[in-house]
C-alpha cells in the first residue's frame, strides 16, 4: 500500500514538475519572441531615420548645389623634338608640324591646351578648349579657341542632341580622335587635308542609342584609343572656311556621318560612313594664279572608316575620295580636280610590369589638292611610320617615332617641289 501511495506521490510529482518546466519554456519563447520583434521595430525605425536622413541631405544638395560646382577642368600638354638622326632637313609638312624640317629649332611645343567641361543642367552640356601652342603668320605659341560648343539634350537620356558651335566636324575617325590619345604624331593628309585643325562653326543633330554610348564609355575608360562621342549618326552644316575663319560666301557646307561600334565576341568594332559637300573660297593665292573671280571651288567628299579595337591587336583604316580645288603647273590655274587618298594604322597594346606599351605601323597616301594651303597646292604624298608609345605611369606617355616620307607638292613660286627622307620624331606628354 505504501509502494502504491509513494508511487502515485512520484508519478503526481513528475508532472507537477514537467508542466512547471514546459511553461518556463514557454515563458521563456513568449519572451525572446517580444524581444525579436522589438528589434524589428528598432531596425525597421533606423531604417526610415536613415532614409529620411539621406533624402535630406539630397534635398539640401539640390539647394546648395550650383552650375559651376559641375565644371571639370582638364587639359594636355605636348613637347616635341623633330630632328633626331634627320636626313634631308628639306623635307617637311606644313598640315602636320609647323616645326618639323626648315622650320625646326629645338624643342618646341606642339599643344599646350587647357578643357572646361561640364552638365550643368541634366540636358545642358558645355565644353571650352583653348589652345596656347598654335602658330599664327610668324608669331609661335599664340592662344587661339579651339572648341567653344554646347549639347542640348532632346531626350531625358540625351540620346538626341544639338551641337551648335565650334567644334569638330563629324568626318572621319581621326580626325575625330583627340591628338592626346592619337598614336602616331599627326594626323594623316588624305582626310585631315579636307578639314583643317578638324573643326567648324556649325550645328549638328547627334543621334546614339544608351546601348552605344556604353561601349563608347567602355572604350574610353579601358583607354582604346576611342574618337569620343560624336554619334552615332550626325548630320549638320557649317561655314566651311575651317575652324576661327569667318564664312566667305554665305553658303554652308553640309556634312553627315554614320559610324556604329558594335561587339563581336570579345572584340570591338566600328565601321563608319560619311560625306560632306559645299561651296570653298580661297584663303591665299599668289599674284598670277588664275582662279575664279569669286575665288569659289566646289569641295566635296566621301569617306569610309574601319576600326578594329586593340584587344589587344589594332586595325584603324580610313579611305576617302572627292574633288576639290587643286593648283595646275600647267595651266598656272587651280582648277576643280579629283583627289584619293586614305591610310591604316597597325597597334599592338602591351600591358607589362604595371605599364604599357603599344607599338604601331601607319601607312598612308594622298593625292589631290590642300584647299587651305597657297593656291590650293597639288599634292603627291607617301609616308611610313613606325613608333612606340610607353606609358611609364599614369597622365604621362613618350613617344617615338621614326618617319619615312616622300613628298612632293606644286604651286605657283615652287612648282618642282620633291623631297624623300627620314627623321625620328619624339614628343613627350602630360595629361590631367
Amino acid at each position: 500500500m505504501r509502494k502504491i501511495a509513494f508511487t502515485s506521490l512520484a508519478l503526481a510529482s513528475s508532472m507537477v514538475f514537467a508542466q512547471e518546466n514546459q511553461s518556463a519554456k514557454d515563458s521563456l519563447v513568449i519572451s525572446n519572441k517580444k524581444e525579436l520583434d522589438s528589434l524589428k521595430l528598432e531596425i525597421q525605425s533606423l531604417k526610415e531615420m536613415v532614409a529620411a536622413s539621406s533624402a535630406d541631405k539630397k534635398e539640401e544638395e539640390k539647394k546648395t548645389s550650383k552650375w559651376y560646382d559641375k565644371i571639370s577642368v582638364g587639359g594636355y600638354v605636348q613637347v616635341r623634338y623633330n630632328e633626331f638622326l634627320e636626313n634631308n632637313p628639306n623635307l617637311g609638312c606644313e598640315q602636320c608640324d609647323h616645326f618639323w624640317g626648315n622650320e625646326a629649332d629645338g624643342l618646341s611645343f606642339r599643344r599646350l591646351r587647357f578643357k572646361f567641361s561640364g552638365q550643368i543642367t541634366p540636358r545642358v552640356f558645355f565644353y571650352i578648349q583653348p589652345d596656347f601652342a598654335k602658330t599664327v603668320g610668324d608669331k609661335k605659341y599664340v592662344g587661339v579657341i579651339k572648341d567653344a560648343y554646347f549639347d542640348l539634350g532632346l531626350n531625358s537620356k540625351n540620346e538626341y542632341k544639338i551641337r551648335i558651335g565650334q567644334s569638330k566636324v563629324p568626318f572621319g575617325y581621326e580626325n575625330l580622335q583627340s591628338s592626346s590619345d592619337r598614336l602616331p604624331l599627326d594626323r594623316n593628309d588624305a582626310i585631315n587635308s579636307g578639314l583643317k585643325d578638324e573643326r567648324d562653326l556649325g550645328i549638328y543633330f547627334l543621334w546614339a542609342r544608351e546601348k552605344e554610348k556604353e561601349i563608347m564609355d567602355y572604350l574610353y575608360k579601358k583607354g582604346l584609343k576611342h574618337s569620343g562621342d560624336f554619334g552615332v549618326f550626325a548630320l549638320g552644316f557649317y561655314n566651311g572656311q575651317t575652324g576661327n575663319n569667318y564664312d566667305k560666301n554665305k553658303k554652308f557646307h553640309w556634312v553627315a556621318r554614320f559610324s556604329y561600334p558594335f561587339k563581336v565576341g570579345n572584340q570591338i568594332i566600328e565601321p563608319g560612313i560619311q560625306a560632306y559637300t559645299g561651296k570653298f573660297v580661297l584663303p591665299k593665292t599668289t599674284v598670277g594664279t588664275i582662279t575664279h573671280t569669286n575665288k569659289e571651288y566646289l569641295d566635296q567628299r566621301i569617306a569610309a572608316s574601319f576600326v578594329l579595337y586593340p584587344q589587344p591587336f589594332g586595325i584603324q583604316a580610313e579611305y576617302n575620295i572627292g574633288k576639290g580645288p587643286e593648283y595646275d603647273a600647267a595651266t598656272n590655274s587651280v582648277e576643280v580636280k579629283s583627289l584619293y587618298g586614305g591610310y591604316a594604322t597597325f597597334s599592338y597594346f602591351i600591358n607589362k610590369w604595371d605599364q604599357k606599351f603599344i607599338p604601331f605601323v601607319r601607312l598612308q597616301h594622298y593625292k589631290g589638292g590642300k584647299k587651305h594651303e597657297l593656291d590650293a597646292r597639288s599634292y603627291n604624298v607617301k609616308e611610313m611610320e613606325i613608333g612606340l608609345e610607353w606609358h611609364p605611369f599614369k597622365a604621362f606617355e613618350l613617344v617615338a617615332m621614326y618617319t619615312i616620307s616622300d613628298r612632293a607638292h606644286k604651286d605657283f613660286a615652287n612648282p618642282n617641289y620633291h623631297e624623300k627622307g627620314g627623321l625620328i620624331r619624339l614628343q613627350a606628354q602630360l595629361k590631367f
